[in-house]
């Protein structure tokens, strides 16, 4: 028995869709996990098996976040690591996460996810690249499940350690054979293809510097025999660059082109110092990037070119990174921090308000090869939220309610629909007890760290 939907009567409903339309008074209807209908509110059916009526509302799609480490939740603001770019931040971490166990991993997952939830996000990535103590990606699998998250979970590694010249501790690196067992393992057990699948699974070698060359040839070869995605970490910062000059003798972007690490089916985290070149290339081959602002300037890593990017024809999405090296995983936030930040770095009319927008949902759906979500269409997945624009961070700010979301304080969404299922409702969340997630997270996060 199919089950109908019917949001009405929003302030403004937001489509995104290939006319960018945005309606006055306008709704949609679902039924089961599909939108059927999206229009004003008086052109839609006038009965359903649930109604919401979002007057004071902006409903718009749901957003996509395409980079995550959800586990970092466990280790926000810790002192050692709160100054430091990213190789002096790495190396202060890595002995921290070598104690994970496996129940904190379902943990931080559940934390992330909430959090991300509440913010607006209904599909996101993660790319666990760490796996101590007999850790599993299946646990951040089972945590998006329970919560009702559509999730890309990417199977990362560290092949590399110290004494190889790589940066990460031995301890923590695991031996290239598992690691690609352990990965078709995933795929076949998880991935589902088709379209408007709840879990996804892409093939993830962490970074240049912590995985081989076989490694990354070997990753690129497995992920096209299953028809999967491949994720990796590149040209974040400057040490990153010294490191794949001194290393391969070759910049990062010519470094992925010899193994043939691009291509619609790749997208590659922050590429904050990727050289024109390697924009040409990206744009060439539909290589996707995801743009994660906050981590980059916590990191001092730099300004990634992304009104440049966009310009050039890449795919480029929003990612919050790891928890850890943003310590906050809001994504509306994250678009809002976009914006202003292109403007810092190619003035004031490089991102505007509905550019920022682009990015977040209809970017991000391209940089995980998503044609089913990021904007509100009949036949699209029913991922959509609202926003109640009667708070005091929306005062004054009728002139131009899109804009608004964001110039202004970064709101939490008053709804969330995933999948046709209604996961936050009046602000909270309903798929699992919040306060009983964030009591056993901060548990973990002190045993963890305590040792």
């Amino acid at each position: 028995m199919s089950r109908t939907l019917l949001i009405r009567n929003a302030t403004l409903l937001v489509t995104m869709d290939s006319g960018r339309r945005e309606i006055a008074g306008g709704g949609v209807f679902i039924r089961d996990n599909v939108i059927e209908q999206v229009g004003k509110s008086g052109d839609l059916p006038n009965s359903a098996d649930e109604i919401l009526d979002l007057s004071g509302h902006v409903v718009l799609p749901g957003l996509v976040n395409t980079h995550h480490h959800m586990v970092q939740s466990l280790t926000r603001v810790l002192p050692a690591a709160q100054n430091g770019e990213l190789f002096d931040w790495l190396t202060a971490l890595y002995p921290v996460w070598a104690r994970l166990q496996p129940d904190m991993i379902h943990a931080s997952a559940q934390t992330a996810m909430a959090e991300l939830i509440l913010s607006g996000c209904t599909t996101s990535s993660d790319h666990l690249y760490i796996f101590p103590n007999g850790c599993r990606l299946d646990a951040t699998i089972e945590a998006a499940s329970q919560i009702g998250l559509r999730f890309h979970a990417t199977r990362g590694s560290m092949s590399v350690g110290q004494s190889q010249g790589g940066l990460p501790p031995d301890s923590v690196v695991e031996a290239e054979d598992f690691i690609l067992r352990d990965t078709r393992r995933l795929i076949e057990t998880f991935h589902d293809p088709r379209p408007l699948a709840m879990t996804r699974v892409a093939v993830a070698p962490c970074s240049p510097f912590s995985v081989s060359q076989d490694l990354m040839r070997e990753s690129v070869r497995l992920a096209r025999a299953y028809k999967v995605g491949l994720h990796t970490h590149l040209a974040e910062s400057e040490t990153d660059i010294a490191y794949s000059i001194e290393k391969f003798g070759k910049t990062p972007a010519q470094y992925v082109e010899d193994l043939e690490f691009v291509g619609r089916d790749v997208w590659h985290a922050h590429c904050v110092k990727l050289d024109e070149a390697g924009i040409r290339l990206f744009a060439r081959t539909g290589t996707g990037i995801a743009h994660c602002p906050c981590s980059n300037m916590r990191l001092a890593s730099g300004i990634a070119p992304i009104r440049f990017m966009c310009d050039a024809g890449v795919n480029v999405g929003l990612g919050v990174d790891g928890s850890a090296s943003n310590d906050s995983g809001h994504l509306l936030a994250e678009m809002r921090q976009a914006m202003l930040l292109q403007r810092v770095h190619s003035g004031p009319d490089a991102m505007t308000a509905r550019q920022a927008l682009e990015i977040a949902t209809r970017g991000g759906a391209a940089v995980l090869g998503r044609d089913d979500i990021g904007h509100l269409a009949p036949g699209m997945a029913a991922d959509i939220i609202a926003i109640d624009t009667r708070t005091i961070g929306f005062a004054g700010a009728g002139h131009d309610l899109v804009a608004a979301l964001a110039f202004c304080t970064p709101a939490n969404v008053a709804y969330s629909i995933i999948n046709g299922r209604i996961i936050v409702r009046e602000g909270q969340l309903a798929s699992l007890d919040l306060g009983n997630i964030i009591e056993r997270h901060n548990l973990m996060a002190r045993r963890l760290v305590n040792g």
